[in-house]
């Protein structure tokens, strides 16, 4: 039996306990409640990591169409491209079998290292990847594994998982990349990566490349198609590249052959894109602007040197002449040359044609180099007075440019043959660009097309900035007529240049309309095959 003192004492150690729970209840409350709340935000990239469940890819998925805007606060396209990536190493680490989703079609298999011939595996959008015959035909979209890649690995296992991997991932940002600028109609063709992994190997350099067949629609004459890969090393987020990848253009598909494993795509790029136009107005502002300076500095030097001089001119005046006009000739080849070379750069090379402080360099061979050239003629006292004789030796016509007894070598070579370099690198440079522009339509929109009337006029209008008029003094030999037509064509090269810059920068507003429907066209149709 409790005596009335026990049971006080029991009472007050309960509530003290109660008010010590109490306390802690409300502290640890409190504490949950000054913590910071953890984003929600799935196109963070953080709350599905690492998990690959149907409900966890759907949800990862809509952040394809989300993420549409460059600079998006709300998304982290590292964080979401790095899930997709590691989506393949989920696969062969579970072993999943297949993945069945509209956005996402995934397959793994055991192959046997001995095998007899080449695989192949099919890569329509709509199926799971498979293997499949070699029939072209049946399967336009498809990936050949070569069978040397199994037989490297013979000595290590007798097995391999394969993961193969089609995603779309919608016209958004993801797996974009600085190379690709979405406001010039630069995309991943049908916005579809093709991956490939085998056990967990990492697999470059190979002996024989693999081929994945990319089958499309016709193709807009002025766009371009590149195999790339993404690669994770290049800059934060990765980047497309094309190393190791080579492209080759067949009739509504296209083959990219190469030499290892990772996720793959085909590029769709403007042959002129708006950075490289950019470029081009700027290069053409300064060098209108230079010459536009030196040949008012001309003018202005012409009329100095002439005043007060008749025919009978001094050697002194007529030497200064004669190296100005030798200097603004040897400008005008040049330039026409560092434009050929260009357009080698933007048509035929187009990867890997980044050089530092370009225009610099540019600029230091346009107008340096005929400068040297001139100081070493002049330095060998080539320049003088030069007189035109009709066929009874009467002088026509006298003119300060190479002394009638300066060596034929120095004109032949420096003027000759220096025209002679850059007419044969501008005819080359300009007949692969007029090949491209023609053959490309053609491979991918097959045949019964008409004439290509843009692709022609694009011709001509590059063809007056490589100096095709001026390729018309190798007719002058053949007679009279050919002189005129030399004189009046190359007369008028300034006014085709003129013609090809309004026609290119000022299109009529039928032109605009056209183009800007054709784009739509195009993007739609693009859109209902992905």
């Amino acid at each position: 039996m409790m005596t009335p003192r026990v049971l006080g004492v029991l009472l007050l150690s309960r509530l003290l306990l109660w008010a010590s729970g109490m306390e802690y209840s409300s502290n640890k409350q409190e504490q949950a409640r000054r913590q910071p709340e953890q984003p929600r935000n799935v196109c963070l990239g953080l709350i599905n990591k690492g998990q690959y469940e149907s409900f966890h890819l759907e949800n990862t998925a809509s952040c394809f169409t989300k993420c549409t805007q460059s600079g998006n606060e709300g998304c982290n396209l590292e964080n979401l491209q790095r899930y997709w990536l590691e989506f393949e190493h989920h696969l062969l680490e579970s072993q999943s079998g297949i993945v069945n989703m509209s956005f996402l079609k995934a397959a793994v298999q055991n192959v046997s290292t001995n095998v007899s011939e080449d695989l192949f595996f099919s890569l329509t959008p709509s199926q799971v990847p498979g293997q499949v015959t070699e029939d072209e035909r049946e399967h336009p979209d498809r990936v050949r594994l070569p069978r040397s890649l199994f037989e490297s690995l013979q000595s290590n296992r007798s097995e391999v998982l394969l993961a193969i991997t089609v995603l779309d991932t919608s016209p958004g940002n993801l797996f974009k990349g600085p190379q690709l600028s979405l406001e010039d109609g630069s995309r991943v063709l049908n916005n579809r990566l093709v991956g490939l992994s085998l056990g967990g190997i990492s697999v470059s350099r190979l002996a024989e490349p693999l081929e994945i067949t990319f089958s499309h629609q016709h193709l807009p004459s002025n766009m371009s198609l590149s195999c790339v890969f993404w690669d994770v090393t290049k800059g934060s987020a990765g980047d497309w590249s094309s190393t190791g990848c080579s492209t080759e253009l067949r009739a509504k598909r296209t083959v990219c052959r190469c030499d290892h494993l990772t996720f793959f795509a085909l590029l769709l790029k403007p042959i002129l894109d708006r950075a490289t136009v950019q470029f081009l107005v700027r290069i053409s502002q300064a060098g209108c602007g230079a010459s536009m300076i030196f040949l008012a500095f001309t003018i202005v030097l012409y009329a100095v040197l002439s005043v007060g001089h008749g025919p009978e001119q001094s050697d002194a005046t007529c030497w200064v002449r004669g190296a100005v006009f030798h200097y603004f000739l040897l400008c005008t080849f040049t330039w026409m040359g560092l434009e050929a070379f260009h357009l080698y750069l933007l048509v035929i090379k187009v990867f890997n044609t980044y050089f530092g402080h370009y225009f610099l360099k540019l600029s230091l061979v346009g107008w340096g180099l005929p400068a040297l050239i001139v100081f070493g003629t002049g330095s060998a006292g080539s320049y003088g007075l030069y007189a035109i004789r009709d066929e009874s030796d009467v002088t026509t016509l006298e003119l300060c440019w190479f002394r009638e007894k300066a060596t034929a070598s120095a004109l032949y070579t420096t003027v000759h043959g220096y025209f002679l370099v850059t007419f044969l690198f501008g005819a080359v440079v300009l007949g692969l660009v007029a090949w491209k522009i023609f053959t490309l339509p053609s491979a991918t929109a097959g045949k019964g097309q008409g004439p290509n009337w843009k692709g022609v006029f694009t011709v001509l209008g590059l063809s007056s900035l490589v100096g095709v008029t001026w390729w018309l003094a190798i007719l002058t030999p053949l007679g009279r007529s050919t002189i005129y037509v030399f004189a009046v064509f190359n007369s008028l090269q300034g006014v085709f240049i003129f013609c090809w810059f309004t026609t290119l920068y000022f299109p009529s507003r039928s032109a605009r309309a056209s183009s800007s429907g054709t784009g739509r066209a195009d993007q739609v149709h693009t859109m209902s095959h992905e």
